[in-house]
């Protein structure tokens, strides 16, 4: 009896001790992405980036085969936001696509790794998933938004993961991350596995991007009122209604290329209510690259929408056109309205050429000051400080 008792009491001992140990070693889930990001991420109540509201008179979307889901998307915001997809931890997307600035950024050249810099000004993102244009980079050589995000990861000067000159090539990058226990959570949040691929990076990087978008201008508070553009908007000044006019309206010229008629045309080429670029675009006359003495940059046929162009203030996101060369939107009308005929320039869109006459618009002050106006309305507010946009690093 004796026995019996001792052996049951070893028993118990060893039962209570296993227990113990297994309270003691159980994981906390997420444990690494509440160390790291503390209440800026929590995985079981995600921000909505997957059912967002969208205006029904939006009707273009190049989501393709990649959707928007949550654990998608804030993969992909820690991605963007995360200095350790540069060589030296010192550079991420948004350091360039900065959120205060409508997603690009105030300086001419953004800052890459080791004093590398940018050739081209940093492009606005707002928007991107309702481009009927699917390309991406000013010259559109990136086929996908999915192509395009992993690019400036390689870029030697940007972030530097080349496989160049001694430098990691992207295979060192995967297996870094694949390193971070908060990659790890995430990644197996998104996917059902920790595993880090070139794939999935792209995949949940195009998914933040898409998800960030603007829709609360006081354009959009007059569009939900009217039945189509071109109707007055009752909330719009009457500067607002003649820069809208002005703007949707095709422009009459003559056999040299002036405008007799008409308005300024430029939703020839950014369609509303997306304002998007046409992707049978080609360049806008803005051949001259931002690096002084490099040729000419005549395959330049992609805008980001002008949508957010200036903050909802009227400042600017930063200088416009791919070379930074205009530093207000008078300046950039200002260009439309008597485009100068540039030597070598055999890529010019036919639209501000017409007869093969560069065009001449002639818009007076009051003219261009409207559609100036216009182009105002056509920012919103959210975007610059919704948190599900911002950096989730504390």
């Amino acid at each position: 009896m004796k026995n019996t008792l001792a052996i049951y009491a070893i028993g118990l001992v060893l039962l209570l001790s296993a227990c113990s140990d297994q309270e003691t070693t159980t994981a906390i889930p997420y444990q690494a992405v509440k160390e790291v990001f503390g209440t800026k991420i929590d995985p079981s109540n995600l921000p909505n980036y997957a059912s967002q509201s969208i205006p029904n008179y939006i009707r273009k979307d190049n989501t393709g085969t990649n959707p928007i889901t949550n654990e998608k998307a804030i993969l992909g915001r820690v991605l963007f936001y995360d200095k350790s997809l540069s060589i030296d931890n010192t550079v991420s997307c948004a350091s360039c696509h900065q959120q205060a600035f409508g997603f690009s950024d105030p300086t001419l050249a953004s800052q890459g790794v080791q004093g590398g810099q940018t050739t081209r000004h940093s492009m606005r993102l707002i928007n991107t998933r309702f481009a009927v244009e699917p390309k991406f980079f000013w010259d559109e050589r990136a086929a996908t938004l999915e192509a395009q995000v992993t690019t400036p990861i390689q870029d030697h000067a940007e972030m530097g993961f080349s496989g160049q000159n001694g430098r990691p090539n992207l295979n060192t990058l995967l297996t870094k991350l694949g390193g971070l226990d908060y990659y790890k959570e995430l990644f197996q949040l998104a996917y059902g596995s920790p595993e880090v691929t070139e794939r999935r990076i792209q995949e949940s990087l195009a998914n933040f991007i898409r998800s960030i978008q603007s829709f609360d201008s006081k354009y959009d508070l007059g569009r939900a009122q009217v039945g189509n553009d071109g109707a007055p908007f009752p909330n719009f000044t009457a500067q607002e209604n003649l820069g809208k006019q002005l703007f949707l309206t095709p422009p009459v010229f003559d056999g040299t290329g002036t405008r007799i008629n008409g308005g300024a045309g430029c939703q020839g080429c950014h369609q509303a209510p997306e304002f998007d670029i046409d992707p049978n675009s080609r360049n806008n006359g803005v051949i001259r690259p931002l690096a002084q003495g490099a040729g000419l940059e005549l395959a330049i046929t992609r805008s980001p929408t002008l949508r957010d162009a200036v903050n909802a203030t009227g400042g600017s996101n930063g200088a416009f056109m791919h070379s930074g060369v205009f530093t207000s939107l008078q300046n950039v009308v200002g260009h439309y309205n008597n485009i100068p005929a540039q030597a070598g320039n055999n890529n010019l869109d036919a639209r501000l050429n017409p007869g093969g006459n560069v065009q001449k618009l002639n818009l007076t002050g009051a003219e261009i000051n409207a559609i100036v106006a216009f182009i105002q309305t056509l920012s919103g507010k959210d975007v610059y400080t919704n948190e599900k946009w911002g950096s989730p690093f504390n």
